[in-house]
């Protein structure tokens, strides 16, 4: 019994995660006035939270790669719900982004090592459904928990609203260590392992798509609050329904891609869900042109639709590509995703101070194309891989 809620225990694990990771986003206005600080300014929570997720999640799993799965990954939620009570009572901006980055530095190793972990506790054939399952918190966090972020930290506070996701990351932590398995190590990761992945060229090409497709997205997600009330007068009410709709379809998006993957196989779903995220960039840069709020609202729909899926394909992806190597790998593309989110709320947040608010969307609709140009390029490697290995294309 304990076992098979062990993926569930590691679902909600990624949902504490995406929520402290991505909390500045829903209450950017409301950090800036209680920090008093510009909305720029506290932005760069997310832009340097950014970089040092991308080099504490690779390191992060090299140091722990022979430590128990069940300890590591409990310690880290743990980690994450003490620093959230000391973010609560932070008397500043700097020290608010200094336990925010102190505790991004621990939470960098969880997403890598959770989907390392949901392979080893599920037979091979179900493997990528419950890399997608265990995924989807990362939907629930975007579709539930940001439009509560959003709505708490406009109408109760900010201070309370953090100490709430440190109080949810304390409960996880007791729920990671009832359900997951002792004994559970990850393969060693030393200099080989990392040398073997910089000349697999289907790892390369993977770890590139997450980079465009995640800069394309943060450079409007990073800033989509500001840029709702700047373009369209958005009322806190009307910024919590679009975290919703985004996070809802992005919800949506996963279910369906778990029901897809089996007979359509990773890189078919893969490229419906970029188009997905394509449609989505482009409706909103439209909609930017317009200045029409309702244009905005309607382009959470595909975007989100795409956004997670996208994510858990990549991760199931590289699983595939490397299997003996899956923890270093999926923590190099955690690594690059955070890359990604640094250069596209860089980019983003350079746009907002300079008032060029429409080239958000033109900079996410570049970098999103691009995105699917590479992803096409893995076709051919795929198709010759299935020829000789499995029907999974």
């Amino acid at each position: 019994m304990s076992r098979s809620l062990a993926p569930t225990a590691l679902m909600l694990g990624n949902v504490v995660t995406g929520l402290a990771i991505m909390s500045p986003t829903g209450m950017l206005g409301d950090l800036a006035k209680g920090l008093g600080v510009s909305v720029y300014q506290a932005g760069l929570l997310i832009t340097f939270g950014a970089a040092v997720l991308c080099v504490g999640s690779p390191m992060m799993t090299w140091l722990t790669s022979r430590i128990d799965r069940r300890l590591l990954l409990a310690g880290t939620m743990l980690v994450v719900g003490v620093c959230h009570l000391a973010l609560m009572a932070a008397p500043d901006y700097a020290a608010l982004l200094a336990v925010r980055l102190v505790m991004l530095a621990i939470a960098a190793l969880f997403t890598p090592i959770a989907a390392g972990t949901a392979s080893q506790i599920v037979p091979e054939a179900r493997r990528a459904g419950t890399i997608v399952y265990v995924f989807l918190g990362w939907s629930l966090a975007f579709a539930f928990g940001m439009p509560v972020i959003t709505f708490t930290a406009a109408h109760v506070g900010w201070r309370e609203t953090l100490g709430g996701i440190g109080a949810l990351a304390l409960v996880v932590a007791v729920l990671i260590a009832i359900f997951l398995p002792k004994g559970l190590v990850g393969a060693s990761v030393d200099l080989r392992t990392w040398l073997a992945l910089a000349r697999n060229r289907m790892v390369l090409l993977l770890l590139s798509i997450t980079t465009l497709q995640i800069a394309g997205q943060f450079a409007v997600f990073a800033y989509l609050a500001p840029l709702l009330t700047r373009i369209g007068g958005a009322t806190p009410e009307i910024i919590s329904l679009s975290f919703m709709i985004y996070g809802v379809c992005g919800f949506l998006g996963n279910l369906f891609a778990m029901r897809i993957v089996g007979p359509f196989g990773p890189f078919r779903t893969s490229v419906f869900f970029m188009m997905s995220l394509l449609a989505g960039s482009m409706l909103w840069t439209l909609g930017a042109g317009l200045a029409t709020l309702w244009v905005l609202l309607a382009a959470s729909v595909p975007w989100g639709f795409g956004f997670a899926a996208m994510n858990s394909m990549q991760q199931a992806r590289l699983v595939a590509a490397a299997p003996a190597s899956a923890n270093a790998s999926v923590a190099l593309n955690t690594s690059v995703l955070y890359v990604g989110q640094a250069i596209g709320s860089g980019l983003g947040g350079a746009f907002f101070a300079r008032e060029q608010i429409h080239g958000n969307g033109y900079a996410a609709v570049a970098f999103i194309a691009l995105a699917l140009v590479v992803l096409w390029r893995t076709r051919p490697v795929i198709a010759a891989a299935t020829v000789s290995a499995a029907p999974a294309e």
